[in-house]
């Protein structure tokens, strides 16, 4: 892949390199040849990103063009977020109060380059920033505030303003960072000649992770096969999203959570994503998912959205034992069976401490409940989830000890599933979009009730891939290709 140092005066750039080409920032902006050029990194090294400014539209048409811009317009609206603090994250304040506490002012500048700071004690904090700002010279403002520091500003350092004892040590930590000495071992991926360039969202230390290692290999693979590089990242990449084509998010979801973060940047940077953040908006919120599926008249439970006004009347609407379940329950977090009137309203109270609305839905036992698994509105897996044992649920968590048992995953073929079974998560899947789901119903006495639609299911190697192995991985990876294809049709055609 082809390096670019975009400067103001390239008299300002002294790193002779065979890899690294140097040029004005009017050049790049006007020579039709760069507009023509395909895999380029560009590294913007103007004095100012403004709105409008020369450095902004260097990132804006290097976007435009197809190439990698160092920083991407995100990230220069990053730059003046006023909370950046909040953007940074708690980790991030970790490694600041870590950082700073043996100083003794109240405020602190801290120089970035390339990802590195000339003092190595301040080396984790600076990658760490560098990942979620990536840009290639910034300058972060940090203060004490009510005895603790605070991540205020983060603006770009012109290279006329590094100092003359700093200018060695830039050009070492720039050529490591041009070689990818300093870069994320996994970064050397986008200098390969696939066509498009995957990430893939994961939290290793999940114990509940959508997929695991072996499935995430083989999401890898298939990707491979289908001339699209990958690379596994984590929440501190945030700020690396715009090098990427396409993001799959395999980490538990949330709309208060980082994966939604994630998703939005990415649509917003004009990136394929699975879970978009429309999937994660709908499937996320119990309440949500139960107007959505009554007003479409897709068969559910009978099910009431409670709150505070209405809990004497529940028992009465939907019978006991029934469900609560708080709005945004997962892997049957949140959710309880109560067998009383005086218990429903005990329970209730408790979620609704969390939550003005909750889902109170009626109790149906059965010994499984069906999985099937949609992309693209196509059927592409159907599983059994039996009840852990002795429960009522797919998963038994004991409050003692926070051990948790699973009932078995029984992975069947789609054509030895009831049609109806098939059709009636299709239906449900049609009124939250084309991503990939998991849908899990309930059949009882020869009718089908849809319980959740849910975005980002699981996908384990040796469970869902049961039956159609390496075939499922790659019919999620071929739902990517071709919207990557209508992506890469409709920017040529503008």
């Amino acid at each position: 892949m082809k390096n670019i140092v975009v400067v103001e005066d390239p008299r300002d750039w002294s790193l002779p390199s065979s890899d690294v080409e140097t040029v004005s920032a009017q050049e790049y902006l006007t020579r039709p040849d760069f507009a023509q050029t395909k895999g380029t990194r560009v590294f913007n090294l103007c004095r100012s990103y403004r709105y409008q400014t020369m450095g902004y539209y260097v990132s804006l048409l290097a976007a435009a063009r197809g190439h990698k811009p160092l920083p991407s317009v995100s990230t220069i609206v990053d730059f003046s977020l006023v909370a950046l603090h909040r953007l940074a994250g708690e980790e991030v304040q970790e490694l600041i109060d870590k950082a700073m506490a043996p100083l003794q002012s109240d405020r602190f500048t801290l120089s970035i380059y390339f990802g590195r700071n000339v003092a190595k004690r301040y080396d984790r904090l600076s990658t760490r920033i560098f990942r979620l700002f990536p840009a290639p010279l910034i300058r972060c403002t940090l203060a004490r505030e009510e005895g603790r520091w605070r991540l205020k500003s983060i603006k770009p350092i012109p290279l006329s303003d590094i100092p003359d004892d700093h200018l060695d040590t830039l050009r070492g930590f720039a050529a490591e960072f041009f070689a990818g000495k300093s870069m994320p071992a996994a970064q050397a991926d986008l200098g390969s000649s696939s066509r498009f360039h995957m990430a893939i969202l994961v939290n290793p230390d999940e114990p509940e992770a959508p997929s695991d290692p072996k499935a995430i290999a083989r999401f890898r693979r298939a990707a491979e096969k289908a001339g699209i590089s990958s690379e596994v990242i984590t929440k501190d990449d945030y700020g690396r999203i715009a090098e990427f084509d396409a993001l799959f998010i395999r980490e538990t979801t949330n709309v208060n959570h980082h994966t939604f973060r994630f998703a939005r940047r990415s649509q917003a940077e004009g990136l394929v994503v699975i879970d978009d953040p429309d999937s994660i908006l709908r499937c996320s919120n119990k309440v949500f998912l139960a107007e959505l599926l009554t007003r479409a008249r897709i068969p559910t439970p009978r099910t009431v959205i409670g709150h505070r006004g209405n809990l004497d009347s529940l028992p009465d609407l939907i019978g006991l034992p029934c469900i609560l379940k708080q709005p945004d329950s997962a892997f049957s977090r949140g959710v309880v069976k109560v067998d009383s009137r005086e218990q429903l309203v005990e329970r209730a109270r408790a979620l609704l401490k969390e939550s003005d609305l909750f889902i109170a839905q009626e109790f149906m036992p059965t010994e499984y409940d069906w999985r099937v698994g949609v992309i693209d509105g196509e059927p592409l897996f159907a599983c059994r989830y039996h009840m852990a044992r002795k429960h009522w649920q797919v998963v038994h968590r004991d409050e003692g000890n926070g051990k948790a048992s699973w009932g078995k995953t029984e992975t069947v073929p789609l054509w030895n599933v009831p049609p109806h079974v098939v059709q009636t998560a299709l239906q449900a899947c049609a009124q939250v979009g084309t991503g990939l789901y998991g849908v899990d119903l309930k059949e009882v006495n020869g009718k089908c009730y849809v319980m959740e639609v849910n975005d980002n299911p699981d996908i384990n190697a040796g469970d869902e891939d049961a039956f159609a192995k390496d075939d499922l991985y790659t019919r999620i990876i071929a739902a990517f290709l071709r919207r990557l294809e209508k992506s890469k049709e409709g920017k040529a055609a503008k």
